[in-house]
């Protein structure tokens, strides 16, 4: 085999592997929209899943996310691939090391800058009869600690 087809055949291979990571990205939670319209469920009224409260916290938090390491990992690919296109012997193999180390560096940076962390609001509300209920929000529109709400079909509706 050429030393090119070499060089694709582990390249592919390490693309490959790094798709298949078994490294756990959480994903960010999900959100229901404050003052959407009102669906039913079939065979429930509006009644029987309506609950009123009030808003008693407000807490803006953070989603963590964890990189898989395939930026590093296709970043020391590439820059391994480049540098061996440069120089002769000992020159080469250095300058491939070189690029894979330099690769990795800058893939890892670039998978961190896009896996920032996303800001969500998780709403606290105490219903009238005492119980509390926790909910996500992307965007709050407008909903503040004391507004009075609805909880219907597990959506939070301001009042």
């Amino acid at each position: 085999m050429t030393p090119r087809l070499i060089t694709l055949t582990a390249v592919a291979s390490l693309v490959l592997a790094a798709g298949c990571s078994s490294v756990r990205n959480d994903p960010a939670p999900t959100y229901g929209a404050v003052g959407s319209s009102p669906t039913y469920p079939t065979g429930t009224t509006a009644y029987d899943s309506v609950q009123f409260g009030h808003v008693r916290n407000i807490q803006q938090l953070d989603t963590a996310r964890r990189g898989a390491g395939s930026g590093a990992l296709l970043g020391a690919v590439v820059g391994g691939v480049l540098g061996n296109q440069v120089g002769s012997g000992t020159g080469r193999a250095a300058a491939t090391a070189a690029g894979a180390i330099g690769g990795a560096v800058i893939g890892n940076k670039i998978e961190e800058r896009n896996q920032a962390p996303q800001t969500y609001f998780q709403v606290d509300v105490q219903l009238d009869n005492g119980d509390f209920k926790t909910f996500d929000y992307a965007d709050l529109n407008g909903l503040r600690v004391g507004d009075r709400v609805r909880i219907q079909d597990n959506q939070l509706q301001r009042w």
